[in-house]
């Protein structure tokens, strides 16, 4: 007897935007360009790529190809998809602190006069 399988679609399970934004940190931290392009596409399927499409001034057809696992969206893209996603881009410094050096006193001479 064969094995039925049936289609998966994360989109279909990532209804809050909690969910949506645990998925996008997590594509980020990775650095895979195309795990965040794909990241980026589930999220714009959930909420509906039509409406994502539209706030982010470009074709449904163009964001399909950009947000794929193969898509290398460009910057204004990816800018105009967070924005109408509702997600906003920051940084954090990947590099440890140095730890804080001792404090060197300087020294003072005095001109007797």
């Amino acid at each position: 007897m064969a094995t039925k399988t049936i289609p998966f679609d994360a989109a279909e399970y990532l209804s809050s935007p909690e969910s949506q934004a645990e998925l996008l940190s997590d594509a980020l931290e990775s650095g895979d360009a195309g795990y965040i392009a794909n990241a980026l596409g589930v999220i714009a399927r959930a909420r509906g790529m039509t409406d994502v499409a539209r706030g982010a001034g470009v074709t449904r057809e163009s964001l399909y190809k950009a947000l794929s696992r193969d898509g290398d969206p460009k910057l204004t893209t990816l800018l105009g998809v967070m924005k109408s996603l509702g997600f906003k881009l920051s940084a954090q410094s990947a590099v440890k602190p140095s730890p804080p050096r001792p404090r060197q006193r300087r020294k003072v001479f005095r001109i007797a006069g």
